[in-house]
């Protein structure tokens, strides 16, 4: 299997080359030996009215050989003994003969005669072992032929056509060159992009120049420079929860190590409130190392979404579930509100990080003996997940910006969360076709809608 495409093209090409100059060479040489017959022909017919024009005639032949002299035939050399009857000095050229109109043979160029008389115009005549071209001439006295070996005709030919075919094996080769050059430079632009990538070193994402880039090039180079945005985006935005992480979790983990050794100094008696301290701090950053976990899995491509229908009421049961402790724990009253038998097509892991978040996120911003209440409404083929509180809620001027990650309204010693919640949401809206949308609830709390379409199936 041929995985070049510069050697793809130049065996289509050379062996679309190598056949058109091979059908050509062939009506061509069909061509020539048609039109070779046809000079021999003529060159025959011509030495026929030849004879006829200057009146041969075998008493003449006689009366002008002188006496003093050998007569023209005991001149030419004897054949040998394997040679045919005509084989004499005449080889070569052609046989003549004269017949009278009755059919007496009255004269022929060769002692042993030649082929059979025949009627006037050109024959394919078998004669002594041989194929014989034959060319009959009538007169008014006279019948006139001449004859040549078709073997001897081939051979003539056959000394011909090596300088008609050399120039189509000339045109073969010298194309071939032509065509490896133009393939090797109409690919060199490919080559140039590949080498270009080649030397690149590992942080420059740096755009590939389209400029003057061939049309069918072009759309790769665009689209790998598209893969070097993502990738550069993707990148920068990892230095930047990385840093945003070291940030985030450096006064935690401070507080930790203060909160350690202070337990090891307070004495017997006040260690249990010490140690507590430490395991909300302890609990606080677990709290954040998994939101971060979850937002790292969400941004750009890290995540493959695996869509499925995913049925919100039972979801949501399942949430307030779940929960169901940490509210207690916290005196709140957390429940079911308006909950209707909805599916919608999304995530399931995602759907669960969502509601999980705006239910956590509710709890750990609402006030002791406060209430949340979760819904699952659907209506004109929309289904709706809401959470609603009546805390202090969030200023409409905030709304925006409170969706932004480690954006925290109140100062970070009286934080309980991470400032990553409502980002995760809004992130997880998004990559299943959510939308995310902050309001007053009717208690004068935080409501949080996100909305999806509805699915049709059944679960």
């Amino acid at each position: 299997m041929i995985n070049s495409i510069r050697r793809r093209l130049l065996l289509w090409q050379i062996a679309a080359l190598v056949i058109t100059c091979t059908l050509v060479c062939a009506l061509t040489y069909h061509m020539a030996w048609q039109a070779f017959n046809r000079v021999r022909d003529f060159g025959m017919e011509q030495i026929a009215h030849s004879v006829v024009r200057h009146g041969v005639r075998p008493h003449s032949w006689a009366a002008e050989v002188p006496r003093h002299t050998e007569p023209l035939a005991t001149a030419r050399p004897a054949p040998s003994a394997d040679a045919p009857p005509w084989a004499t000095d005449d080889l070569g050229m052609f046989i003549s003969q004269i017949w009278s109109l009755s059919g007496e043979r009255l004269y022929a160029s060769v002692d042993s005669g030649g082929p059979p008389l025949q009627t006037p115009g050109f024959h394919d005549v078998e004669w002594s072992g041989e194929t014989w071209r034959v060319f009959t001439l009538r007169d008014d006295e006279e019948l006139v032929q001449v004859a040549k070996t078709s073997s001897d005709r081939a051979s003539s030919f056959a000394e011909m056509a090596p300088w008609l075919l050399a120039p189509a094996a000339l045109v073969v080769l010298v194309l071939s060159v032509l065509i490896h050059a133009a393939v090797t430079r109409a690919l060199a632009p490919l080559t140039a992009l590949g080498r270009d990538i080649r030397q690149r070193g590992a942080n420059d994402l740096q755009p590939i120049a389209t400029d003057g880039m061939p049309e069918e090039i072009l759309p790769l180079g665009q689209s790998l420079n598209q893969l070097l945005e993502r990738v550069d985006d993707l990148l920068k935005h990892q230095r930047q929860v990385l840093a945003d992480a070291a940030h985030e979790l450096n006064t935690p983990l401070a507080v930790i190590s203060l909160q350690a050794q202070l337990a090891r100094r307070v004495p017997e008696e006040q260690r249990g409130a010490a140690l507590d301290e430490l395991d909300q701090g302890i609990a606080r950053s677990a709290h954040l190392v998994a939101q971060l976990l979850q937002m790292a899995r969400l941004d750009a491509d890290a995540h493959r979404h695996q869509p499925a229908a995913v049925r919100c009421d039972r979801l949501a049961a399942d949430v307030v579930a779940a929960f169901s402790a940490q509210a207690e724990a916290r005196d709140i009253d957390l429940g079911l509100d308006t909950c209707d038998a909805a599916s919608v097509w999304a995530d399931p892991q995602d759907m669960r990080v969502l509601l999980d978040n705006l239910v956590d996120n509710a709890l750990r911003h609402t006030p002791r003996g406060s209430r949340v209440d979760v819904r699952v409404e659907q209506h004109a083929g929309r289904v709706s997940l809401v959470v609603h509180d009546n805390g202090p809620g969030i200023a409409e001027a905030d709304r925006q910006r409170v969706l932004q990650r480690f954006v925290r309204l109140k100062p970070q010693d009286e934080a309980t969360g991470s400032g990553l919640g409502l980002a995760i949401v809004m992130r997880i809206a998004q990559n299943n076709e959510g939308l995310l949308t902050l309001a007053s609830s009717p208690s004068g709390g935080l409501s949080v809608r996100v909305e999806f379409d509805a699915h049709g199936g059944s679960v």
